[in-house]
């Protein structure tokens, strides 16, 4: 079985190869991984004692990102090597300062893992939430290398828990302890006899906890909201910009928007300003002199801070694969709307149960709930008070796994 996998993986990474003629996502991850090893071997030399922290992309990054810098203040004679799957989050944290190393994660072979365990010789390493890739998994235990899961989560229709999943299975025995977000992640693991598990949450919820604490005003959004109200539409995609067309012109005067799509190209951005029949301005091309109700924002690294300015907020995605990230809006108390395709989001279907959060299915919905939220202040702020209570309940995880660490894996080197 082993034999298959591998094979999957390179037809996998031989795909991503013939993409590259078309695709600029898929050349980044080619040519970012070319004679990486050199540099890799040179880098290595820093440090005998190094910690491994591997995530897929930057949402994930996000993630592990408490336990890197618990670790880094806590341990610092340990040095951080970071690896990435995806180029979105790579050339987004290549630089990112607590690494020691920041590098795309050879694809999943044998040879790999092993290369890349002989250079670093990593005292641990820890993997985020859904990245199992089963050669690292099986050289790290096979070198005596403890590997924990961070805010890993479980369901039910993963290939571990199916009929045919006996090999997969097999593989979390490679794991020295998981780390899980939530009590239905740790009944299933345990009910395949793993016993390796603590419930923590979700180690995001820290994140964006200490973004909330700790962010910076943004005089261009604050003149922009001035003395009205604010909606803001975060990570959206042409499904969520259709809806959201539909609901401008019920906005009330006092209520200004801002929408920051996903998608932040020229020609997306060109694309939803042609369908905008309000005045509206860019974020990049802001002028105070000029009037707008709606304001476009076509740069990224900036939507998690300007939450703080939202009375509330739609998150897009929900149309689509599954809808993007919830927590940062909801740490600024922020009641939060979206699409149907939320569930495998813990937080999403807590908050709905809770009455912080609002699924909706079409464009006449979005506009109930929003004009609901735009007239009846109590139960608006009745919202915004579920919400920030959930954040405040569900920080600490980053705080039980390193103790556990402490106790575990530091207290006895």
């Amino acid at each position: 079985m082993r034999l298959l996998y591998t094979l999957s993986v390179y037809i996998y990474t031989f795909s991503i190869h013939l993409a590259t003629r078309f695709n600029s996502k898929a050349l980044l991850w080619v040519n970012g991984r070319k004679e990486q090893y050199a540099r890799l071997e040179e880098v290595s030399e820093k440090s005998e004692k190094w910690l491994w922290f591997h995530a897929a992309s930057l949402g994930e990054f996000e993630q592990g990102r408490p336990v890197i810098e618990a670790c880094k203040q806590q341990f610092p004679d340990y040095a951080i090597l970071l690896t990435f799957f995806s180029p979105s989050g790579y050339e987004i944290r290549k630089d990112y300062q607590l690494a020691d190393c920041v590098a795309y994660l050879p694809a999943d072979t044998l040879l790999n893992a092993r290369r890349l365990l002989s250079i670093f010789k990593p005292k641990a390493a820890f993997f985020v939430k859904y990245e199992f890739w089963f050669n690292y998994m099986y050289a790290l235990n096979r070198n005596k290398i403890p590997l924990y899961y961070i805010s890993a989560r479980f369901r039910k229709g993963q290939h571990f828990f199916a009929f045919y999943g006996y090999w997969f299975r097999k593989q979390l025995k490679n794991v020295k302890h998981f780390f899980v977000q939530d009590k239905v992640s740790a009944s299933l693991i345990d009910a395949i006899g793993l016993r390796n598990y603590t419930i923590t949450g979700d180690t995001r919820f820290d994140r964006v906890a200490s973004l909330a604490a700790t962010a910076k005003r943004f005089g261009l959004a604050e003149h922009f909201k001035g003395n009205n109200k604010l909606i803001i539409a975060g990570s959206t995609w042409p499904p969520d910009e259709s809806l959201l067309l539909g609901l401008i012109p019920q906005l009330p005067e006092n209520y200004k928007l801002l929408i920051a799509p996903h998608d932040v190209g020229p020609a997306h951005i060109t694309s939803i300003c042609q369908q905008l029949t309000t005045s509206y301005q860019l974020y990049s091309q802001y002028n105070e002199q000029i009037k707008a109700d709606i304001l476009v924002l076509d740069s990224i690294g900036i939507l998690s801070q300007l939450y703080q300015y939202a009375d509330f907020v739609y998150v897009g995605g929900g149309f689509g694969q599954s809808i993007h990230n919830i927590q940062e809006p909801v740490t600024f108390g922020c009641p939060v709307i979206f699409g149907p395709n939320y569930h495998k989001f813990t937080e999403a279907n807590d908050l709905i149960r809770l009455g912080g959060a609002f699924c909706i299915n079409n464009a006449q919905e979005l506009i109930q709930i929003s004009l609901k939220l735009i007239h009846d202040r109590k139960f608006r702020e009745e919202s915004s008070h579920i919400c920030k209570n959930y954040v405040a309940q569900q920080s600490g995880a980053t705080k039980l796994i390193v103790k556990y660490l402490e106790e575990n894996f530091f207290g006895e080197k």
